[in-house]
């Protein structure tokens, strides 16, 4: 089923605009209170998406769910480790869902980006591999940031440090993206020529 594409601000807005709102609040209050922000603008980013586009991509929806939790044990128990964690336990999730898939010749890349563009399946693999472990970076830096510096510091992190890290990196794959992309017409006349042996 094709998907309503949204305008590329909205698509901003809904991915940022929840940590935004997590900064600024945390800087004028606390980071409980901005936890509670953060869980609220999270929801409604989610809403939002679904109103405009009837779709949530499946990245929003884990992230969503697992902020939830983490963001209501840390409220629940007065705890901010479980929402210093959260990031190190989703990037950990993603690392492993997409390692696992390649051991298993699958690659769940084009699921967790809603396959924004065709590649061929030696694309499709490397570029998995290099997300894989650039999340399992970003889950080992999240654990020594939180780990070793102060709250503020680790807010700042998280907002103006993993945004602009994972930007660049995403930008960094369009060569390999443009090296292995393939028209939708190749795709069918590659498929359409396998039926044709298959029939054979």
């Amino acid at each position: 089923m094709d998907k309503t594409q949204p305008h590329p601000l909205f698509k901003l807005a809904t991915e940022l605009g929840p940590l935004v709102i997590f900064f600024i609040v945390n800087a004028k209050f606390h980071l409980f209170v901005a936890t509670g922000a953060f869980m609220v603008a999270i929801v409604a980013a989610m809403i939002a998406s679904y109103v405009v586009t009837k779709h949530v991509p499946l990245m929003a929806m884990v992230t969503g769910v697992i902020v939830l939790v983490f963001g209501t044990l840390t409220l629940a128990l007065h705890d901010e480790t479980f929402i210093k964690v959260k990031p190190t336990i989703i990037y950990s999730l993603f690392a492993l869902v997409l390692g696992g898939g390649l051991l298993f010749g699958r690659s769940f890349i084009a699921v967790m980006f809603d396959q924004m563009f065709n590649l061929t399946p030696q694309g499709w693999r490397i570029l998995t591999l290099r997300w894989a472990l650039f999340f399992a970076g970003m889950a080992v830096l999240n654990e020594v940031v939180w780990r070793t510096q102060t709250t503020d510091f680790w807010v700042n992190f998280k907002v103006f440090g993993v945004t602009p890290l994972t930007m660049i990196f995403a930008i960094t794959q369009m060569s390999l993206v443009k090296r292995y992309h393939v028209e939708p017409a190749s795709l069918e006349a590659s498929d359409a020529a396998e039926g044709d042996v298959s029939k054979g």
